[in-house]
């Protein structure tokens, strides 16, 4: 006997007894990564499993968001004030927490195929537990493991004039697919149960996010506890962060494709492909001090220097707030439309978005209507806007207002009248975006409420498997794909890369997970097999770690997230090395070129001596600047000290907590080694604020009047962290 479906509860507790009343005390949840989680159902779910140990709960998901609580205490300090203002009305997830503290209890269990980078390394548990999958695998993962509950956080139609509907906005990515797949399992006899928890916060997102509420078993609304949705600040830009961005933007191509993650990376290359559009003089300024068309001639055969006439499309796994901000630049406008026939015309310049007679022409020459007019093709030329929505066809007669029209384009008088009544201005029903999840910071959520219905139409959030491969899709098949995708760039990050052209994403050594493959492997793929697609990796040329610089191109590791046979492209603040289809020794020396110049003897020295280039071979002049000086130099080639700022699309963080916050990691990093650590300490314990210069800083932290050893020297920490990041015309004395 079929159950209810959709049924509208305004009690938590109510649809815990629901979804166990349907499958029993053994439970394995699906719920979405990041964002979509319905916070007050599994929390709810999860509480009852802790008092009932009879239930089984299994929990499997990815990317459980979690406010910082810090390790230190002078963190513990800084981000307490911080959190509460961010976090305070979000209810916290409960078994995350729980994962964090090493706390679940035994018949709980948590996996996740993509951590909060760097979050569970120490989880011993976590490590165990992780589910290493590719994304577009993510679906068929979940069905394995055994999910008989989907549980996501969705927004109401009501309010958006759809009702009876709800929208996945924010993670349609899996549960699209899943919803399906689900009801196949019901249908051969296991119980399931699909829960809906309606936040009004939540975007309203049409297109393919828009489902039907009896799409799901359970919707949960209980207005009154709706909450504030989880932000994720946006990260410093640093200036060799910009760099990179500003490379990578030089490889976009006017009129291609966009793909991009997240982080200040991904920030970084949307600032700078902004100021390549609308401050041009100043982005070739920098263009012109780097010699980027003499070092790196791929830039003039694979991208552009100039504005975005044509414009870029979106097709990213991640939508994120960059995508929003290019939008408003007038940089995200390229529309894509879902019939290949009509993108390939599009893409060939025999069909522009501008509709006239002759567009009708084409649309016939090319058999995808016919003259005289059938019914059908009328009904495809009004949704797509070549024909006005008030044209009617009856009798096979187009018919609007007074006017009856023959539709037949080879009678004279009937194109006049076509042309005069009946035709639209412009095609309609284009999409500049396609997402499958999106996380950013409380702007971004406010942008995407307000966005206008045009707007919010041109977005189409959508499945991750549509987005992030080839293969066909009930959404639109390989030919569609490819002829949306045209000269794609799908540029994420890297931690590591190998001299011979593998990266290191996700993992270490060790075989700790640090984050998880997500959607890199596809993307890279995708890029080989799309004609005109290239994968751009980028990465920062060092890193630091216990108070040393390394190098993060290394000669070889224990592990990688991308084969070697699939390199392309790599970028670091120091260039752009091109390695598709390039011989090994031209691949080494490339990655040695673009490698900070504290590192490049060593890396030539280790591939000579491994045979892949030439004994006799010296690193070229040019190649041995590749210094930190060299980075902000050219930064500074416009003559304009903030034109790459560290924060350009604003910042949750107030001015104090900027100082405060350099000024800690300044102090993290001096205290990386344990010599480093006493160095500090020793310090630390001389420095002195005798002026009162940072008084309010002090104030900020709760270290104006501190009370004890522990809470004196963090006092003096952060005095000798303000001195080491402030010039000193604005610190105090130090004395002993």
């Amino acid at each position: 006997m079929a159950q209810e479906s959709g049924r509208r509860l305004n009690d938590v507790e109510t649809c815990v007894d629901e979804v166990i009343r349907r499958v029993g005390k053994s439970i394995t949840l699906g719920m979405p990564l990041g964002l979509g989680k319905p916070v007050r159902f599994a929390n709810a779910l999860y509480e009852r499993a802790k008092a009932d140990p009879d239930i089984r709960l299994h929990i499997v998901t990815a990317l459980s968001l979690l406010a910082p609580r810090g390790g230190s205490s002078l963190e513990k300090r800084f981000l307490e004030p911080f959190t509460e203002r961010l976090y305070g009305e979000i209810p916290e997830l409960a078994y995350a927490r729980a994962v964090s503290s090493n706390a679940l209890p035994p018949n709980v269990t948590v996996s996740e195929f993509f951590f909060k980078a760097g979050s569970y390394l120490n989880n011993k548990p976590q490590q165990r537990h992780y589910v290493s999958s590719n994304y577009t695998h993510a679906v068929r993962d979940l069905m394995s493991q055994g999910i008989n509950v989907v549980a996501q956080m969705v927004s109401p139609g009501e309010r958006a004039g759809d009702p009876g509907r709800a929208s996945l906005s924010c993670n349609p990515d899996l549960t699209l697919d899943l919803i399906p797949l689900m009801r196949e399992r019901e249908a051969g006899g296991q119980p399931v149960a699909l829960v809906a928890e309606i936040n009004r916060n939540l975007p309203y997102m049409g297109n393919h996010a828009a489902v039907g509420e009896t799409d799901f078993d359970v919707v949960f609304e209980q207005p009154s506890t709706d909450y504030p949705l989880f932000s994720a600040p946006a990260l410093a830009i640093s200036p060799e962060d910009h760099l990179i961005g500003f490379y990578a933007s030089a490889l976009l191509r006017d009129g291609g494709t966009l793909q991009v993650g997240i982080g200040s990376l991904g920030a970084a290359l949307v600032y700078s492909t902004i100021l390549r559009h609308t401050q041009n003089p100043d982005w070739q300024a920098v263009f012109d001090h780097l010699d980027v068309a003499g070092q790196f001639p791929m830039v003039a055969a694979e991208g552009g220097t100039g504005t975005f006439e044509k414009g870029l499309y979106g097709c990213s796994e991640m939508m994120v707030d960059g995508f929003l901000y290019l939008m408003q630049a007038g940089i995200l406008k390229r529309q894509v439309y879902d019939n290949a026939d009509l993108q390939e015309l599009i893409n060939r310049g025999e069909l522009s978005d501008a509709i006239t007679i002759e567009s009708l022409d084409v649309l016939r020459k090319h058999q995808l209507i016919d003259s005289p007019f059938r019914s059908r093709d009328v009904t495809w030329l009004v949704s797509l806007g070549v024909l006005k929505d008030s044209v009617e066809f009856r009798g096979g007669r187009l018919l609007i207002g007074e006017h009856s029209v023959e539709g037949d384009l080879d009678n004279p008088d009937a194109r006049k009248a076509i042309e005069a009544y009946l035709l639209g201005d412009r095609l309609r029903g284009g999409i500049v975006m396609h997402g499958g999840f999106y996380v950013g910071p409380e702007r971004f959520y406010q942008a995407l409420r307000e966005m206008t219905d045009e707007q919010r139409a041109q977005v189409c959030m959508t499945s991750v498997n549509y987005i992030n491969q080839l293969y066909d899709h009930r959404y639109g098949n390989q030919r569609l794909k490819a002829a949306q995708r045209v000269d794609g760039r799908f540029i994420n990050s890297a931690m590591m890369y190998t001299l011979s052209g593998a990266a290191v994403s996700d993992g270490l050594a060790d075989g700790r997970v640090v984050s998880g493959v997500g959607g890199q492997y596809n993307f890279v793929a995708m890029a080989h097999e799309l004609p005109g697609g290239r994968s751009i990796l980028t990465m920062r040329a060092t890193r630091k770690s216990g108070g040393e610089t390394l190098s993060n191109i290394v000669f070889n590791y224990a592990h990688c997230t991308i084969p070697r046979h699939l390199r392309d492209v790599v970028i670091t603040e120091y260039g752009i090395a091109d390695l598709r289809g390039q011989p090994d020794e031209q691949v080494y020396l490339r990655l040695i070129r673009i490698a900070d110049s504290r590192f490049q003897a060593s890396l030539l020295k280790q591939a000579q001596k491994a045979g892949k280039v030439a004994p006799n071979f010296r690193l070229p002049d040019a190649w041995c600047n590749n210094t930190p000086e060299a980075v902000r130099k050219a930064l500074a080639a416009p003559g304009r000290p903030d034109l790459f700022p560290a924060f350009p699309f604003g910042c949750d963080f107030t001015d104090d907590e900027l100082r405060l916050g350099k000024a800690l990691k300044a102090l993290k990093a001096a205290t990386g080694s344990r010599r480093g650590k006493l160095r500090a300490i020793l310090q630390a314990i001389r420095a002195r604020d005798e002026q009162g210069i940072y008084q309010p800083l002090l104030d900020r932290m709760g270290l104006s009047n501190p009370k004890g050893l522990r809470q004196t020297l963090d006092q003096r920490l952060v005095i000798y962290g303000l001195q080491l990041t402030e010039p000193p015309t604005n610190t105090g004395n130090s004395s002993g």
